[in-house]
């Protein structure tokens, strides 16, 4: 994938991914509408093999419902949610799947039994969401993070944030990404923690503790996304005007960032987090079907990125 202009990135996304074998992926309690279509039209586009797991009774009910045909599909029937999302990592661990999708459960529910010290998906990193947005006015795919799992991230965690988006793109051959961390202003203040947080993450990036991207910081939005209003304010900047991923200060402005994005710029949008062991299709339950396919797309092409490493580390 590399960054163009124009609309139908989504399109793009699915003609790359023609090419590549579907990847088993664990549906944690598809039992709604849209989740459970979602889940079936990405196994139609050949993106996802789909293991619907949650209450066999729920899921063959939304299916009558919504004209959903599930014949060939797997189901493992646990009796609610929570036992679904438990499941749902397991099979992870079991690697009987390589991806794990949020169906209609609560994303607290999901995203615990990840994180359990005991049979949870967790690495070295900090999970972080991230959203992939095709936004018509801009110049190419937008990701903004983090808008739904870190709340008030501290530094720290804001180095994985950036280096969790900073590896997907690299997974969707997206070289040297560009990163706007964003704050209110674009000076440095103690009176706004964000402001010291992004000088010190571009300083940190400098030294190597951040790879692969060139960050600048703290950045407003309008600087961020505008070069002529970073030219007005006497800013020189590789990434004003061209970035490639906007690093939210807290997942309050992450998640209202990306959703006027969608609903007042018309944008489609794609979810996905990282950090875990594999790549976490997490969707709203108000997302229609085609952006749980961009999801979907985006989460193939990230695991099919980490079998290319596996297999480089076995023949290393």
């Amino acid at each position: 994938m590399t960054q163009e202009s124009g609309t139908g990135k989504v399109e793009r996304l699915l003609t790359i991914c023609r090419h590549l074998e579907p990847v088993p992926t664990a549906v944690a309690h598809p039992c709604e509408a849209s989740a459970l279509s979602g889940a079936i039209e990405a196994a139609h586009q050949g993106l996802i093999v789909p293991i619907l797991v949650g209450p066999r009774a729920k899921i063959e009910a939304t299916a009558k419902s919504a004209q959903v045909d599930l014949s060939g599909f797997e189901i493992v029937d646990v009796p609610h949610s929570n036992a679904a999302a438990a499941k749902a990592v397991e099979l992870v661990r079991e690697a009987r799947a390589e991806l794990l999708m949020k169906g209609s459960l609560h994303t607290d529910e999901l995203i615990a039994a990840v994180v359990a010290r005991d049979g949870g998906l967790r690495t070295g990193r900090r999970i972080s969401h991230i959203f992939i947005m095709d936004v018509p006015a801009y110049h190419k795919v937008l990701f903004v993070t983090d808008g739904a799992i870190n709340i008030a991230p501290t530094l720290e965690d804001k180095v994985d944030i950036c280096q969790n988006a900073i590896d997907l793109l690299a997974s969707l051959h997206i070289d040297k990404p560009k990163v706007a961390i964003l704050a209110a202003v674009e000076f440095v203040t103690s009176k706004m923690p964000s402001t010291i947080d992004a000088a010190a993450l571009c300083k940190m990036a400098e030294r190597g503790q951040i790879a692969g991207g060139i960050l600048d910081g703290p950045l407003a939005f309008d600087n961020a996304i505008s070069k002529e209003a970073a030219e007005t304010k006497g800013i020189r900047s590789a990434v004003a005007g061209d970035p490639d991923i906007l690093l939210a200060p807290d997942l309050e402005a992450g998640n209202i960032l990306a959703k006027q994005l969608a609903f007042l710029a018309n944008a489609d949008s794609a979810g996905l987090v990282m950090g875990a062991r594999v790549p976490i299709i997490l969707t709203s339950r108000a997302d229609s079907v085609r952006s749980r396919i961009a999801s979907c797309a985006v989460a193939m092409l990230e695991a099919h990125a980490q079998r290319r490493k596996a297999a480089r580390h076995l023949s290393g």
